[in-house]
Formats: structure tokens, sequence, C-alpha cells
């Protein structure tokens, strides 16, 4: 159901965006990076979480980590994120696959800042083979509430 979910809300409400379906897996952030041929940055992850009793997805560049720290600062508890059974059960998406498009329970979507590094980012499409491309600004446009500042980048090497 997850990918159809999706597909059908994409013709809904981006008809002109394309889903990527691809013969090997794009459920971890470097195999869809190597699926996609993009760098990991451009995976646009999408963590469900809960931070008290605020329940969001947040969608990050792929090589970026959740802070505790940052996300205690917004709102007030530390993050947690969903297991797989609950995660699959509130968006209809399997970890792997979970994006912010055709979810079965409606979310808020936050997405940290970190993606405005780039002009194009690379969500999942609701299963463990499938992206959606989208121009990060459009991504905002279509489901994000508000853009948030709760993940850190690697350390580059050598720092």
């Amino acid at each position: 159901m997850s990918a159809q979910s999706v597909r059908a809300w994409i013709a809904e409400h981006a008809p002109d965006l394309p889903i990527i379906e691809v013969e090997g897996s794009t459920a971890t952030v470097d195999t869809a990076a190597i699926a996609l041929n993009v760098e990991p940055g451009r995976i646009a992850k999408t963590l469900a979480v809960r931070a008290g009793d605020h329940l969001f997805l947040l969608c990050t560049r792929g090589n970026a980590r959740l802070d505790n720290r940052k996300s205690k600062d917004v709102f007030g508890d530390r993050p947690r994120m969903l297991g797989a059974e609950e995660t699959l059960e509130l968006t209809g998406h399997p970890v792997g696959g979970v994006c912010p498009f055709g979810l079965k329970t409606p979310l808020p979507v936050y997405l940290d800042v970190s993606l405005q590094a780039f002009d194009v980012v690379y969500p999942a499409g609701g299963s463990l083979n499938t992206s959606v491309e989208v121009p990060t600004e459009r991504l905002f446009d279509l489901v994000a509430e508000r853009w948030v500042d709760l993940c850190r980048l690697p350390e580059a090497p050598g720092a």
C-alpha cells in the first residue's frame, strides 16, 4: 500500500515530480545514494520522531544526525526515533521507505535547515526501492510546516 499511496499523492499534488524506481535498494542513505548516483547528503531521509508529546516527521540531509540538545531546545524534550512497527502504523511506510508523501496519519513535517545546501533532494518513495526527485524549496512548499535546526553535520575529515 505504501508506494501506491505515495504515487496517488504525487499524482494529485505534484504530478510533475518524477518517481524513481530502481532494481536495487534505496532503503539506506548509502544504498540510495549509490542507486541514484548522487552524494549521500542529497538523500532526504525522513525520520519519525517523538519529543515528549510531540510526534512529527523530520526530513534531513542523508549524512546529518539528529542532535539531542537542539531538539530539546526546540521541543523541550529529548527526541526519540519511533520503532519500525510504530513508524509503519503511523505513516503507512516501512522503515527505509518513509517519506512525507501519502501518509496514513496526518503528521507535522519539518525540514531541517541542512537540506538548504541542495537545490534538489531525493526523499524515499514509500518503498525500499523508490525515491522522488524534488527541488528542496518545492518539498518545503508541498509538505512542510516549518524549517527547523535539529541536526548536526558530520565533521570534516581532519577537523
